[in-house]
C-alpha cells in the first residue's frame, strides 16, 4: 500500500495543462478549480512538502470528486488521479473521528451482514443446470442486486432462454465503496476474498451487470478469469432480440463503462426499437455512490443536466448499465419538472432485454 509521498513523483508530473478541466463535470458547475485534479495536486503537493496539513479543508475537496476517471482518461502524462486522491484519503482518515466511524460502518459484521440480511428477503431461485450448456457463466451479484434484485431477475429470464449455464457464489462487495471512502485496508480483504472464489471456480466467464463493478474486478491484481460487463457477452455472443411493441430509447454510458460499442451494437440488434443518441450521452449522471450524499447539490446539479438531455430525445426508456447510475436518472426524472417525463420508464440493460418476446441465438 502505497502512502501520499509515495506519489511525489506523479504529483509533480502534473504540467497544469487544464485538459482536466475541460473533461471535469464538476468544473463545469462550480469554475472551481480545487475541483479538478490540478488543484487538489497543488495542495497536495504542499501536504507532502510540509507546508499544509491535511485537514478538512483539502478533504471537503478531495470528497469533491466523482470518481469518474475523465481527467485520468485525458491526462497527458498518465497519472492515476483516482488512485493518488485514494491514498490521501486513507491519510487523512487514519487518525480521524471519521475513519473510525469509516471502518466500524464498512466491516464485514456491519456492512456485510447487513447487506446479507435484506438478501435473506430478496432469495431467487437458481437455474437448473443445462446438460449441453456452452459455457458456464459465473455471475458477480453486486450489493445493488442484493438489495433490489430486478436485474437479477432480468438476467436469469434471459439464461432461461440461451443456452449457457448460469450460477453464484457467496462474493462480498466489489470493493468501490471502501476505496472511495479511503478504507484501503477492507478493500485489500475483500480483494483477497472475492479473487480466492473466482480463481477456484471452474466458470469460463464472470459476468457482471455493473460497470462499475467490472471495473473494480478487472483491477484485482491477482484475477485469473474473464471478466465481462453483461452488454460485452451480449455483444460478443450476437443474440438478436425481437420486441412486438415498437419502443424509442436512449442510452446513459456509465463512466465506467469501457465498450460502448457494444451497447450500440446490441441496439442495432434489437428489432422494432430506435435508438436515440442523447446529448452528451457519456457525460456522469453525477450520482456516484456516497458523492451524492456528501455533495448533494452538486450532485443533483448534474443529474439535472442529465435527466434534461436525455428526456430532449423524447424516449419511451432510458437505460444505463449501473444500479448507481439508475438511481441517479430515477432522483433526477422524479425532481424535474419537465412535461416530457410523463410515462418515460428507466431501467437496467438487462431489464430491458428481457422485456423482449424472443432471443434469436444463432
Amino acid at each position: 500500500m502505497k502512502s501520499l509521498k509515495d506519489y511525489s513523483n506523479e504529483i509533480n508530473k502534473c504540467s497544469k495543462c487544464s485538459l482536466c478541466q475541460a473533461v471535469c463535470p464538476l468544473y463545469k458547475i462550480t469554475g472551481n478549480e480545487c475541483a479538478v485534479s490540478k488543484g487538489k495536486f497543488v495542495m497536495l503537493d504542499g501536504v507532502i512538502r510540509g507546508d499544509l496539513t491535511l485537514n478538512k479543508n483539502i478533504n471537503k475537496y478531495l470528497e469533491m470528486c466523482l470518481k469518474c476517471g475523465k481527467c485520468t482518461e485525458f491526462c497527458p502524462s498518465g497519472i492515476d488521479v483516482c488512485e493518488i486522491f485514494r491514498a490521501a484519503k486513507h491519510e487523512y482518515i487514519q487518525d480521524k473521528f471519521e475513519g473510525k466511524l469509516v471502518r466500524f460502518f464498512q466491516s464485514e459484521k456491519v456492512f456485510e451482514r447487513g447487506i446479507s440480511f435484506i438478501e435473506k428477503f430478496n432469495k431467487i431461485k437458481p437455474l437448473p443446470v443445462k446438460e449441453k450448456a456452452k459455457q458456464n457463466i459465473l455471475l458477480f451479484k453486486g450489493c445493488a442486486n442484493k438489495i433490489n434484485p430486478s436485474s437479477e431477475k432480468a438476467i436469469k429470464r434471459i439464461f432461461e432462454k440461451i443456452p449457457y449455464n448460469l450460477y453464484e457464489n457467496d462474493f462480498k462487495c466489489c470493493g468501490v465503496p471502501y476505496l472511495a471512502s479511503g478504507n484501503i485496508e477492507r478493500y485489500e480483504q475483500t480483494e483477497a476474498y472475492n479473487s480466492s472464489i473466482i480463481n477456484n471456480s471452474e466458470c469460463d466467464v464472470l459476468l457482471t451487470d455493473c460497470a462499475s463493478c467490472a471495473d473494480a474486478l478487472s483491477k484485482y491484481p491477482s484475477l485469473s478469469k474473464k471478466i465481462m460487463n453483461f452488454s460485452d457477452f451480449i455483444f460478443e455472443k450476437n443474440f438478436k432480440f425481437e420486441y412486438k411493441q415498437h419502443l424509442r430509447i436512449t442510452f446513459h454510458k456509465p463512466c465506467h463503462l469501457k465498450n460502448y460499442e457494444a451497447i450500440k451494437n446490441i441496439f442495432a440488434n434489437c428489432k422494432n426499437i430506435d435508438y436515440v443518441e442523447m446529448p452528451e450521452y457519456d457525460e456522469c449522471c453525477g450520482f456516484s455512490g456516497q458523492f451524492a450524499i456528501t455533495n448533494s447539490k452538486l450532485s443533483k446539479s448534474i443529474t439535472k443536466r442529465k435527466i434534461e438531455n436525455a428526456l430532449s430525445v423524447k424516449p419511451d426508456i432510458i437505460i444505463t448499465e449501473c444500479p448507481a447510475c439508475l438511481l441517479g436518472l430515477m432522483r433526477g426524472l422524479f425532481d424535474t419538472k419537465n412535461p416530457d417525463k410523463k410515462n418515460v420508464r428507466i431501467m437496467n440493460l438487462t431489464e430491458f432485454l428481457a422485456l423482449s418476446d424472443n432471443i434469436i441465438t444463432e
